[in-house]
């Protein structure tokens, strides 16, 4: 019987699967299921046929919680034949956000994985206790399946610690982990390889700025295939201006709010996570939208799209700086993939530091690789559509061939 890869992604209200083939890992089946605990709740499903056909379908019904969540997508795969029994999968693979310093590379999941993964919750306490819900009931369906956690921050665990150390006191650092860990790893991996391909190179031997641009955003820079430095912190809420994040804050305006309008802390923390970024500075998240209402003139919308994409630009400066020489700038992600207009502000003005733009390359280059580079650029401007959960599927197949060898994992 074939095997097959199975990649979960568990948010607090949803549930995204994705099946691969194995071993050559081809999409099979997409499944998201929304708006979990509601009533309206709605899976989208995605099957690819035996003759390469694909075929979509949308089902809703009302889903308690996760546990029923996970009920309703098998029962739709099973139906489908993406998923019939356990038998026929090789690994399910868990997306992890945070992995704290205690994980620089996927793990084999066992009782002392999901209590680490637990224990860095407090780090995490928007996502580890989604993913967490994932895992759970994943290994009480799938008992006999090996499972691997794949953590966001794994990537750039080789960031040297004059990077990802925060200036203050030590103690708190040794004893909270206070530090720089960086997110959107699965992807600024997998552009970062892609990227080296696309130029017929070998990932060690380029330089890059990647800039995953989408509704949550972060920059990295890439020496050798290794991160460096990355925009987001301790949390995923530092850095560039997202869509709902507000990214690089001066600390004391914290307290400066917190007095002056009485806000309780979580209501901050809820105001900078979900109430700021371009939808706080102009009222929507999309940035479709924005651009849309900057071209007919909307002032609000115009400055939006300015300050986020200036504040992509002096990350793409600083990177290049800190590389000292930069092989390509990487867009990926939902705005660096669609957005011409993004780009072509980010990369203005930068001939000096050797990025120059191709107008026409630029306005061409929608959602598929691109070179959008001028001729006799020093630096390449390269468009790579991101595939997370193929990184995902990579990196835990990896994990039960190393597992599967004489002497590999326990």
């Amino acid at each position: 019987m074939a095997k097959k890869c199975a990649v979960v992604n568990c948010g607090s209200s949803s549930i995204k699967l994705e099946v691969f083939s194995v071993p050559e890992l081809g999409s099979i089946a997409e499944a998201l299921l929304e708006r979990i605990g509601t009533p309206d709740c709605r899976l989208r499903q995605r099957r690819v046929g035996d003759d390469g056909s694909v075929g979509e379908q949308v089902h809703s019904r009302p889903v308690a919680d996760h546990r029923a969540g996970f009920g309703f997508i098998l029962e739709v795969n099973a139906r489908d034949r993406a998923i019939r029994d356990e038998g026929e999968l090789a690994v399910i693979a868990h997306r992890v956000v945070h992995g704290g310093d205690r994980f620089a590379s996927p793990a084999l999941i066992d009782d002392d994985v999901v209590a680490a993964i637990r224990d860095l919750i407090p780090l995490a306490p928007l996502h580890n206790p989604s993913n967490l819900l994932g895992i759970e009931e994943a290994r009480r369906r799938f008992p006999h399946v090996p499972h691997v956690a794949v953590f966001d921050t794994a990537f750039h665990q080789t960031l040297p610690s004059h990077a990802y150390r925060y200036a203050v006191h030590r103690d708190l650092y040794e004893r909270y982990q206070v530090r720089r860990y960086g997110f959107h790893g699965s992807s600024h991996a997998y552009v970062a390889k892609e990227a080296a391909r696309y130029l017929g190179r070998a990932p060690e031997t380029v330089n890059l700025v990647t800039l995953h641009l989408g509704n949550g955003a972060s920059a990295a820079a890439i020496a050798a295939g290794r991160s460096v430095d990355t925009s987001m912190g301790l949390t995923p809420l530092e850095g560039l201006v997202m869509g709902t994040r507000c990214g690089d804050l001066d600390p004391a305006l914290h307290f400066y709010l917190l007095r002056q309008t009485g806000m309780a802390p979580a209501e901050l923390e809820k105001l900078l996570n979900s109430g700021s970024g371009l939808k706080g500075l102009c009222g929507v998240a999309d940035m479709r939208e924005i651009q849309g209402r900057a071209a007919a003139g909307d002032g609000e919308a115009a400055l939006a799209l300015e300050i986020f994409c200036y504040r992509v630009k002096k990350y793409l400066g600083a990177y290049a700086a800190a590389l000292g020489h930069v092989d390509a700038v990487v867009f990926t992600g939902g705005i660096g993939e669609n957005s011409a207009v993004v780009r072509g502000k980010v990369c203005a003005g930068l001939e000096n530091l050797g990025v120059a733009l191709d107008e026409t390359r630029n306005a061409a280059a929608v959602g598929a690789p691109a070179l959008i580079s001028r001729e006799g650029s020093a630096v390449a401007i390269l468009v790579v559509p991101t595939d997370e959960e193929l990184e995902i599927a990579r990196q835990a197949m990896a994990v039960i061939a190393t597992a599967a060898q004489p002497g590999g994992l326990p």
